[in-house]
């Protein structure tokens, strides 16, 4: 059986997604496994190059996972002959890092957003196609377990005509005044900063434009309304800051079909739901409520028929009545697409999650925060390759 080794250059793994999410369940897993088949039988194997500008953390992180190569000099990476560049560092730094490696040759994959603003995010695009180089960005939710278990409900018929989508997204992350007794931050001090590109608008509207796109209908139409919640935070070495960013979203959007969305996100709200996000699914024939790994239907025949009387207590059991989808084989989600773009870069399969698609979320966000500040609906222009 031969073997077909892909450097990965990877960039900002010393972060908890990057180093969690990419490096350990993902890159050291397909090794683990010996690689990701071909239909020839080939094996791809990645070969990863820990890269990150803080030497020492880089050289720990490296020895603890048994990686051979690091380094903390990005543009000697860059001149090497692995194929793949990795992004999981900051938002407002990867348009740069990424046109730096497109043009050395090296094909593409980062996380979301790809850029601040839908100029930064399509120029990408052009500069990879421009030089063929092949680009894909993470859309981890549609390989989550409760996303996966929709999109198969709705192959099957079962919602009949899909009427709304209702996402609730969030939980408390604590400002991080650990000196008044409190918990450390669970997100970095940047994600609260307009002016280093954090806020939730962008950040999360990037991953509901992927989701609806792709499990309910095209966006169309946005209304966003964001906020900050609270104002004042403290920062990874206990001083205390002004959060310029929004925290918190409240957005509706139309889909094509004439399908209503609408999703709460926040990181101000304490969780008192099945999941961290929860997506509620109503249809003519059925209903449907998933969380990241759980899914419970509802169906038209087995939908109880209230009546409104608060003069007594409710005698219906709204819990009840309520099926789980059983499980299949499901893998982390972060790794299934790793593979899937592992093979394409090997020449075997079309990757459809690309710089054009991680374009979309960042335009959805602008107009989220451009509805916010007019307080208007806003039409989505569709973007064309």
């Amino acid at each position: 059986m031969s073997e077909k080794r892909i450097g990965i250059i990877m960039h900002g793994v010393t972060g908890r997604m990057g180093m969690n999410q990419h490096l350990i369940r993902s890159i050291l897993e397909i090794r683990k496994q010996g690689g990701v088949a071909l239909k020839d039988g080939t094996r791809v194997m990645p070969d990863p190059i820990l890269v990150g500008r803080n030497a020492a953390k880089v050289e720990e992180l490296a020895k603890k996972h048994g990686v051979a190569r690091w380094s903390a000099d990005l543009d000697a990476a860059l001149e090497s002959k692995d194929e793949i560049f990795f992004d999981a560092a900051s938002t407002q730094l990867r348009p740069k890092l990424l046109k730096k490696a497109i043009a050395a040759g090296k094909h593409v994959y980062c996380e979301k957003p790809v850029a601040a603003s839908l100029h930064e995010a399509t120029s990408l695009y052009k500069a990879a196609r421009t030089a063929r180089v092949k680009h894909g960005v993470v859309q981890d939710k549609l390989w989550l377990p409760g996303m996966l278990k929709l999109q198969k409900l709705r192959e099957q018929g079962f919602f009949g005509r899909i009427l709304s989508v209702r996402g609730e997204f969030g939980y408390w992350v604590f400002e991080g005044d650990t000196q008044s007794g409190q918990p450390p931050a669970q997100r970095p001090s940047w994600n609260y900063r307009k002016q280093d590109g954090g806020g939730i608008i962008l950040d999360m509207l990037c991953h509901w434009r992927y989701v609806l796109d792709n499990l309910f209908g095209e966006v169309k139409a946005v209304s966003c309304l964001g906020a900050t919640h609270i104002p004042y935070r403290w920062d990874e070495n206990g001083r205390k800051y002004k959060a310029t960013a929004d925290d918190a979203a409240y957005a509706t959007f139309q889909l094509a079909g004439g399908v209503v969305a609408h999703f709460n996100s926040s990181w101000d709200v304490r969780v008192r739901r099945d999941d961290l996000l929860t997506l509620q699914v109503d249809g003519t024939k059925g209903s449907a409520v998933a969380g990241l790994r759980k899914c419970l239907v509802q169906s038209y025949e087995k939908t109880p028929k209230p009546v409104w009387n608060p003069d007594i207590p409710q005698p219906i059991n709204f819990f009840d009545g309520w099926q789980e989808v059983p499980d299949e084989s499901y893998d982390n989600a972060f790794k299934v697409q790793w593979e899937l773009f592992l093979k394409h870069v090997a020449g075997e399969g079309a990757f459809r999650w690309n710089l054009l698609e991680a374009a979309k979320g960042v335009q959805l966000a602008e107009l989220g925060l451009k509805s916010w500040k007019q307080k208007k609906w806003l039409d989505v222009p569709r973007l064309k390759p």
